[in-house]
């Protein structure tokens, strides 16, 4: 087995297929009801990144084969944002507990601690064994959020249509597959500004300025994600007043991934986050024939939120917990295995 650094963007294609499949692999064990992973934009999705944000990719394959031919059984990935790197850790579960997903960290982590980043995060999925596992390396649970998931076919498509039209007197609903148009941007960028959450570790950050939605919106068609946007216009003012966004990946087109749902603070209590949520779920339903469920994540203090997607007909699937570690502890705690 060798661990080398590996680029997605001149990975040969047995190398895509290979990650594919211990994708799979892993999701079949963690998450055996979420959809498997298919080549959709896999390399795109690895390698493209927000301007001023880079991944760094490793793998441990097969040091039998020549590289480009290897069957691929584990990798980690770091994203370098801001002050922080973030990691997604993926072995192959008839390899763990042999000390590879220990080895793959301590080579990021002494990358982060090389190029000056000072903590490290990541995220891991509630009854699975990354749980123990990060706990193990030292890592600090700092934020929890409840995955919900709904199912299309499950939905009450004449109550979601009340839920729809049940918006107060005074707001337009308008949908914007691709993201928002160019007029809008600065008002969506200033509604944007109210999902700033200090609890989080920011492992995703949200866009909140007209030119940097400009470059998320281009970087999510980059990586084959298709964005979709309900935006809820206050007439008098021409303000956005509220805000949902889904994502459809190439790489799992059968389950979209809910981004932000906002409501501007002094625009609550119009019923607007369900009448944005509901006419989202009516034009996906219509714009992706082949989508079967919704996916999104909500902060367990968030209980407006929880309450709304339970009247759409989301049902709470698992926590999902965010964990960050100081890089320099980590790095010494690890020196055995670098």
């Amino acid at each position: 087995m060798r661990v080398r650094e590996w680029d997605p963007r001149v990975a040969s294609a047995p190398e895509i297929r290979s990650l594919v499949a211990t994708v799979n692999a892993a999701l079949a064990t963690d998450l055996p009801d979420d959809p498997q992973w298919v080549d959709g934009q896999v390399r795109e999705y690895l390698s493209e990144t927000m301007p001023g944000e880079r991944r760094i990719c490793w793998v441990a394959e097969d040091d039998r084969l020549p590289e480009g031919e290897s069957e691929i059984f584990a990798a980690v990935s770091m994203l370098l944002l801001g002050d922080i790197g973030v990691l997604e850790v993926l072995v192959r579960p008839s390899l763990r507990r042999r000390g590879l997903g220990r080895q793959l960290v301590a080579v990021a982590v002494r990358r982060a601690y090389l190029e000056g980043f000072s903590t490290i995060g990541v995220e891991a999925i509630g009854g699975t064994p990354a749980i123990a596992f990060y706990e193990s390396l030292g890592f600090e649970r700092e934020f929890v959020e409840t995955r919900s998931v709904l199912l299309l076919s499950a939905v009450d498509w004449p109550a979601l249509g009340d839920m729809a039209t049940g918006i107060g007197s005074g707001y337009r609903v308008e949908f914007h597959p691709g993201g928002p148009p160019d007029h809008l941007l600065e008002a969506y960028a200033q509604a944007k500004l109210e999902a700033q959450d200090d609890d989080d570790l920011d492992l995703a950050p949200r866009s909140s300025d007209p030119q940097r939605l400009r470059d998320s919106l281009t970087t999510l068609h980059k990586r084959g994600l298709k964005p979709y946007i309900v935006l809820a216009l206050h007439d008098a003012s021409g303000v956005v007043a509220g805000l949902t966004e889904v994502v459809v990946p190439a790489h799992h087109p059968e389950r979209a991934d809910q981004y932000d749902t906002i409501v501007v603070r002094d625009h609550r209590g119009y019923g607007i986050d369900r009448a944005i949520k509901a006419r989202m779920l009516f034009e996906l339903r219509a714009a992706e024939p082949g989508l079967r469920e919704v996916q999104t994540w909500n902060a367990q203090h968030n209980e407006s939120m929880l309450k709304v997607n339970a009247e759409l007909g989301y049902q709470p699937d698992r926590d999902w917990y965010e964990y960050g570690a100081d890089v320099a502890q980590l790095v010494q705690s690890l020196e055995a295995t670098i």
